[in-house]
């Protein structure tokens, strides 16, 4: 499956888990300020480290019950460390530390990235494996692809000064307990390079899980992304 068809599927099955399974389904409204920092190692090495906040202002029901109380929800902190394995794909690992309550919760992440670019658009496929552990739940276990678009509104390339789009759409396949689920994301978001070291982010982070069971919730956080390469 190309990649244009591959991204047109994921637009389609967005609009059918909407219109088939919102009768019978919930949804919660937030945002998602994220810090992310880069450092380049040498011999093809980088570091990511990643401040990530989880802020809950409605949730309710297709019955029409809707709650409107604000709700910190929790802090993620994650570490990556990476090497490139070709001239245009890497390898990467770390770990994943989520402060949820009076919980922390621990999970350690692998992934492979592979980028295209064709066209003055460049593409980035990433497969990742985690696996999340927590006192009060089963180990959960997530097999996920994302493919991720970006491109500059001005020219071949993001220069700084120049505002650019990027959309990520992406599966996520659950096992927890001996129970599988799919959460299917999509996320345009309008970016900005303010220079070569700075880059914001903002957009919609839509997610839509359960709806295998017959029970759909859906999320919308409002993401607001800042990165700088140290």
């Amino acid at each position: 499956m190309s990649t244009k068809r591959f991204f047109l599927f994921g637009i389609f099955v967005w609009c059918f888990t909407n219109n088939t399974v919102f009768a019978q389904s919930s949804y919660q409204l937030g945002a998602l300020p994220t810090f992310n920092a880069n450092y380049t190692l040498k011999n093809d090495w980088s570091v990511n480290g990643r401040l990530e906040s989880r802020l809950l202002f409605q949730t309710g029901r297709s019955d029409g019950f809707i709650n409107r109380d604000f709700n910190y929800q929790l802090t993620d902190f994650a570490l990556l460390g990476a090497k490139k394995v070709g001239l245009k794909s890497r390898v990467a690992g770390g770990f994943l530390v989520r402060v949820e309550g009076n919980e922390i919760i621990f999970r350690l992440i692998q992934q492979y990235i592979l980028v295209r670019k064709m066209s003055g658009i460049r593409f980035a496929h990433r497969i990742m494996t985690d696996q999340t552990f927590s006192k009060s739940e089963k180990p959960d276990f997530r097999l996920r692809y994302r493919l991720s678009t970006e491109f500059a509104l001005n020219g071949e390339s993001v220069d700084p000064g120049e505002f650019y789009i990027k959309v990520n759409n992406e599966y996520l396949n659950s096992v927890q307990d001996l129970t599988y689920d799919l959460e299917i994301r999509l996320v345009p978001l309008l970016g900005y390079s303010l220079n070569n070291r700075y880059k914001i982010e903002a957009g919609l982070d839509y997610r839509v899980n359960s709806f295998i069971r017959g029970n759909a919730r859906h999320t919308y956080w409002m993401n607001f992304n800042f990165f700088i390469e140290i």
